[in-house]
């Protein structure tokens, strides 16, 4: 039986596999704004090449995975793919998140196209962790608190300041933050989908949920991304395949390997805040590398919504703990 169990990941290790992960998300938008000015490819195809290129790599990193593992963890996950949901059911939970999934990668390429770099990423990755409390609590009945309610309030303040206070630079820009704001609903979708899995017994294969959504969501995108375009321009297009290589491989497959592995040894609440690194990350990008403005407005409005998610993973930190405590001791011999 030891070659089942396999030896916990260090906490550190899951800390700095969580830190990079966020800081590799946060250059992906980087890529795509690059991408936009040479290319000629859309937000879609862009998208597109991102998950079938994601999924690519991470079924070749399964592949080696196994090979490494031996036949034990292959066993494992076949004793316990079995699930008392109905194949339907199953069906459409995995249908739902693709389908969320594209949505998300989509709808936040395309914030980058029309608001930047910065705001695109603050407003997705500030709004995602209310919309995930906020459907929790309406979905699944989890406790918000009054921490809770605060970190929400705070949000949209922040929120609201950032879209108020952009001025007349047009460094933020109404349709950007709303297309911004549908893909952190994509990712609040995914990710409350994928805790109901997870509540119900989830699946021994670490990367089985992650690549069954990529494919889903690279199926959805094909249409509409050959329909805007498919191919980059001949012009610069080394350039182009390089970067599109990248946001595949380092943001994609590997950020998301290296974070649900991270996730094994480092609480969700915990996982949220260092999450904070990917627009911290892309806004020093934008401004350093591609000249974006920061108006004072902008700043204040980015340091309140991050200061509201930051409030929002403590006090769910906090519950955990009285959850904890709360709970009865189990009666041990003695």
């Amino acid at each position: 039986m030891h070659g089942v169990s396999s030896p916990a990941l260090p906490v550190g290790r899951g800390l700095l596999y969580v830190t990079f992960a966020a800081t590799a998300w946060g250059t992906a938008g980087a890529a795509a704004a690059l991408l936009y000015r040479s290319s000629g490819l859309g937000p879609l195809a862009l998208t597109f090449w991102r998950t079938a290129g994601g999924l690519v790599l991470l079924l070749a990193a399964r592949a080696v995975l196994r090979r490494r593992t031996g036949s034990a963890v292959s066993s494992l996950s076949r004793g316990t793919a079995a699930s008392p949901d109905p194949l339907w059911r199953r069906a459409g939970r995995i249908a739902l998140t693709g389908s969320a999934l594209a949505v998300f990668q989509a709808a936040y390429f395309a914030a980058v196209e029309d608001t930047g770099l910065a705001v695109g990423t603050v407003v997705t990755m500030g709004a995602g962790p209310v919309l995930i409390a906020l459907g929790a609590r309406l979905t699944m009945g989890e406790r918000l608190g009054a921490g809770g309610v605060l970190a929400v309030v705070g949000a949209l303040c922040g929120l609201a300041v950032l879209v108020l206070g952009g001025g007349d630079s047009g460094t933020v820009r109404p349709a950007g933050v709303a297309l911004a704001l549908l893909s952190a609903a994509g990712c609040a979708v995914m990710t409350l989908t994928t805790r109901r899995l997870g509540r119900a017994g989830g699946t021994a294969d670490p990367y089985g949920p992650t690549i069954r959504a990529f494919a889903v969501g690279a199926l959805c995108l094909l249409p509409p991304a050959a329909a805007e375009g498919l191919w980059p321009q001949a012009h610069d297009l080394g350039r182009s395949l390089l970067l599109m290589g990248y946001i595949a491989a380092v943001p994609t497959a590997l950020g998301y390997g290296l974070y649900f592995a991270g996730l094994a040894a480092v609480r969700a609440a915990t996982a949220s805040v260092i999450s904070l690194v990917e627009p911290v990350s892309a806004a020093v990008i934008a401004v350093l590398v591609l000249g974006e403005e920061m108006t004072a407005g902008t700043v204040v409005g980015t340091c309140v919504l991050l200061a509201a998610v930051a409030g929002l993973a403590v006090s769910e930190a906090r519950g955990a703990v009285a959850d904890r405590t709360a709970a009865p001791e189990p009666v041990t011999a003695r």
